[in-house]
């Protein structure tokens, strides 16, 4: 990955999600041993939305998160975006989506206007993008002043007591299992190998504030390879 270009990079990780969409959401649920279902509970309890409030999931694959929400506040209003066609046509095709719009959109260059959502939400989406920093700029840039903002997403792994089964699970579980459910293994070893090249939770906040957050936290999971990352946009005056 580190020899590609940001466009071969962007054309490399939509062609990987476009072969996994059908049994993306199975292998969540088992890479995680079903965790990942609670991390979203939690993630959209931190957006802390009221009737009438305007969301965008963005990365949103299948639009699990977005369904969190109407599942938590069903008066929002929820807009699922994502550059993988495969990914929302294995949402949309679901019973419980009907409530939500889609949205084809590059997180670099978002197609809507300054402040125009309440809150944004992200599920394994900032390790993706090629440029974090602009990415960041162009969430805060769509949210409205004091609008929330929240990141579920991996985070690199330190080192400690369950560092080795933190390996075997990355380099051998995961693979394993992508390659049995979707015929897929570089799909499976990409995820590792994103995670372990991806920021650290402490400098993901830093970089959050560059980008004009305030109030910002993280939570970490799964043996600290997992983090919900939270901020308010700043409101001048």
């Amino acid at each position: 990955m580190a020899e590609l270009s940001d466009g071969e990079r962007a054309v490399f990780v939509q062609d990987m999600f476009s072969r996994i969409a059908h049994r993306y959401d199975l292998m969540n649920r088992l890479m995680t041993v079903g965790q990942d279902l609670h991390w979203r509970r939690v993630a959209v309890r931190r957006l802390s939305l009221t009737a009438g409030c305007l969301l965008l999931d963005l990365g949103a694959g299948t639009g699990d998160l977005a369904r969190e929400v109407l599942n938590q506040q069903p008066g929002v209003s929820a807009i699922a975006a994502d550059f993988t066609l495969e990914m929302m046509s294995a949402g949309k095709s679901r019973p419980e989506s009907k409530s939500l719009r889609w949205c084809a959109a590059d997180a670099l260059h978002l197609p809507f206007p300054d402040g125009c959502f309440d809150g944004l939400v992200s599920g394994f989406l900032l390790r993706n993008v090629s440029d974090i920093q602009a990415s960041l700029c162009e969430q805060v840039r769509v949210l409205k002043p004091g609008g929330r903002w929240v990141a579920l997403d991996t985070t690199r792994p330190r080192s400690g007591l369950f560092y080795p089964l933190v390996q075997v699970h990355f380099h051998f579980l995961i693979p394993v299992l992508g390659r049995l459910l979707t015929g897929q293994p570089d799909a499976y070893r990409y995820l590792p190998e994103s995670t372990e090249k991806f920021l650290r939770a402490e400098q993901l906040a830093r970089q959050m504030v560059d980008a004009g957050l305030q109030d910002v936290g993280f939570q970490l999971f799964m043996f600290g390879t997992v983090a919900i990352h939270w901020g308010n946009k700043k409101v001048v005056g």
